[in-house]
């Protein structure tokens, strides 16, 4: 028994209702981009992507090979550690706290009492790249760490490797994961962002960040797996955004490339030493590298090299396999905003014998991402209680 999910992060699929209170009426990340990019995804259409809703250039064949539907979000917040949490069966009727004007002096000056650093600059919202090549410089002067977060709910740290070592990087952010951002302050993820080079000319050095997630306050659908003797394995940033609770395996990735490279060496493993396994992937470029940088093209793109990916993770998924593709959240490149969008999610449901009975299903609209673990669940069958039904 082998179940893998594929997490598109960041590809929505139209505003939800409530999406206005967050900022994000009119957004529809899949539709836009389609419409503005016109990219060529004939396998995602195969599957059924055209039937979810009209997309330009997208058809929505008689008999697609895979079940179609939509999920919305219901607990608060449209980050990524809630759509996945949120996921794996769990709800959050507060969201994470962000902060939209940096943090609270009671904030900074714990976390300077705690780490003995002496100081932080920056303390405000600000994309990674932009803060270190302005506060770079005063960095190194004072070896101050660079304290910032975004829209998200992060409580982030940039620091250069000759002006504060990995080790103590690392060490600052469990400091503040464990002793400062707690309570009130409980943001979705504490992170090091570690970076290289001299000014001007600063790299930041994605394979040494690290992620200090807030652990579920319940099990979530992984956990409850491997309790009932499944094996779960997180490839890309899936391990990050549960503080690594439920995983056996986890495989950090630094492309949606590595991720479905990674996602198809465990399908084969699975092959080579059949045993129940679920498989949990997250394609982080389409939001990381374009969603936030307002690029249409590139996430385009990202969707056409995904597509053409598609039949090799097909064809090696054995029969009695499930695979499902869906996302966390939206984030349309083509509005104003680089921050995630609340919006519907699409869901690819795909097995073997569907195309041999004579196509997929529409799914309709599942009213939470609870739906995912649902399915999960009822596959494996184990018991678990979530108020999603399963597809």
């Amino acid at each position: 028994m082998l179940f893998v999910t594929i997490i598109l992060d960041g590809v929505g699929i139209g505003a939800q209702p409530d999406a206005d209170r967050y900022g994000d009426a009119g957004s529809n990340t899949l539709g836009h981009v389609c419409a503005a990019c016109r990219p060529t995804l004939p396998h995602l259409a195969e599957l059924g992507l055209g039937c979810i809703q009209p997309l330009d250039g997208i058809v929505c064949p008689d008999a697609p090979t895979a079940h179609y539907g939509r999920m919305q979000e219901v607990s608060a917040g449209k980050d990524s550690t809630t759509g996945h949490w949120e996921l794996a069966g769990l709800r959050l009727d507060r969201p994470f706290p962000t902060y939209p004007d940096g943090f609270p002096d009671a904030v900074i000056e714990a976390f300077i009492d705690k780490t003995g650093c002496g100081g932080v600059l920056g303390n405000k919202p600000e994309s990674g790249t932009v803060i270190i090549e302005e506060l770079g410089p005063t960095h190194a002067e004072t070896g101050y760490p660079i304290v910032y977060t975004s829209a998200d709910s992060v409580f982030q740290i940039a620091a250069h490797k000759d002006v504060i070592p990995l080790d103590r990087l690392y060490e600052l952010c469990r400091i503040a994961r464990t002793e400062v951002c707690v309570g009130d302050h409980g943001v979705g993820r504490v992170i090091a962002r570690p970076f290289v080079g001299p000014p001007g000319d600063y790299t930041r050095i994605s394979e040494e960040r690290r992620d200090y997630s807030r652990t579920p306050d319940d099990p979530p659908i992984q956990q409850v797996l491997q309790e009932n003797g499944v094996r779960t394995v997180a490839i890309g940033k899936i391990g990050d955004l549960f503080a690594d609770v439920g995983f056996d395996t986890i495989t950090k990735t630094k492309s949606n490339q590595e991720g479905v490279d990674a996602t198809l060496d465990a399908i084969r493993a699975y092959r080579d030493a059949p045993r129940p396994t679920f498989v949990w992937t997250n394609l982080v470029d389409f939001d990381q590298a374009y969603g936030h940088r307002n690029d249409p093209d590139g996430f385009a793109a990202a969707l056409e090299a995904f597509d053409r990916r598609l039949p090799e993770i097909l064809s090696t998924l054995p029969e009695e396999a499930r695979l499902v593709l869906t996302a966390d959240h939206g984030n349309d490149p083509t509005t104003g905003s680089t921050d995630h969008a609340r919006e519907y999610v699409p869901v690819l449901a795909y097995q073997s014998s569907i195309p041999a009975s004579g196509g997929g299903q529409d799914l309709g609209l599942r009213s939470s991402f609870n739906a995912h673990a649902a399915t999960v669940a009822d596959f494996f069958a184990v018991p678990f209680e979530t108020g999603g039904s399963a597809f």
